[in-house]
């Protein structure tokens, strides 16, 4: 990984460049850059100039830029709402989002307990086991679903971890139904969640916003008015977002 970054902070620098002045600068043998270079034209992220036969940064550096500015937007639009609900609620607030086949928090809120919970920003958590996850694999169409479920399986996290696909499919049909999705001893024993989607502009989840907390004080089913407000908060993200509440 680190050597294919150096390919392309060459290619970036010089705007493009031959296996030998690439293998001389990183002082590798020729067929090593070759290889580096080959992986890279396969994702789309370096391409070669046939006429030269040297290489330049290919459009896959485009699509991964141009995805930059919608998760920023994400991020600062959350924010207040993520600190309202935590304020409100006294709990952790998350903002998740769907990458790798896991589901990582991008940014959090944190309640004015002194028994704050783990900071989770940064943290790629299973899918099948948490409360953001199970609301982005609603989300998605059966077939991705299956592929990401194939791949990653359902390891149990703890005794109460979902760990048969259809135990899982029931979940996410509540899930639909109810517009929130909610965990307890799933991903951590004495860890409660719940979770509502975020939308954008065109109605796709692109997003979870979550609140946890732990079991001895927090339960997201019997806490008054939580739930509502849960879904009510990925509205208003939603609506920062574009999305035209119905």
């Amino acid at each position: 990984m680190d050597r294919a970054l150096a390919v392309m902070d060459i290619l970036a620098r010089d705007g493009h460049a031959g296996v030998s002045d690439i293998a001389e600068e990183m002082h590798l043998h020729k067929s090593t850059v070759s290889r580096l270079l080959g992986s890279l034209v396969s994702r789309d992220m370096v391409q070669q100039n046939t006429g030269r036969g040297k290489y330049q940064l290919g459009f896959g550096i485009l699509r991964l830029a141009s995805s930059i500015p919608g998760r920023l937007s994400l991020v600062h639009e959350a924010r207040p709402v993520l600190e309202s609900l935590a304020e409100e609620y006294k709990e952790t607030v998350n903002l998740a989002v769907l990458r790798s086949n896991f589901a990582v928090n991008v940014d959090q809120a944190m309640g004015p307990s002194m028994l704050a919970t783990y900071d989770w920003v940064g943290s790629l958590t299973p899918l099948h086991a948490t409360s953001s996850g199970k609301v982005l694999l609603a989300a998605l169409a059966a077939e991705e679903r299956g592929r990401i479920l194939k791949e990653t399986g359902l390891p149990a996290r703890t005794p109460r971890t979902a760990t048969s696909r259809d135990q899982l499919e029931n979940q996410l049909l509540d899930v639909s139904r109810n517009g929130y999705a909610v965990t307890k001893d799933e991903i951590e024993i004495g860890l409660n969640a719940a979770a509502a989607p975020v939308y954008n502009h065109t109605g796709v989840v692109i997003g979870a916003v979550s609140i946890s907390g732990p079991a001895f004080r927090f339960d997201p089913e019997t806490t008054p008015g939580l739930l509502e407000a849960l879904k009510q908060a990925g509205l208003r993200i939603s609506a920062n977002m574009g999305y035209a509440l119905r």
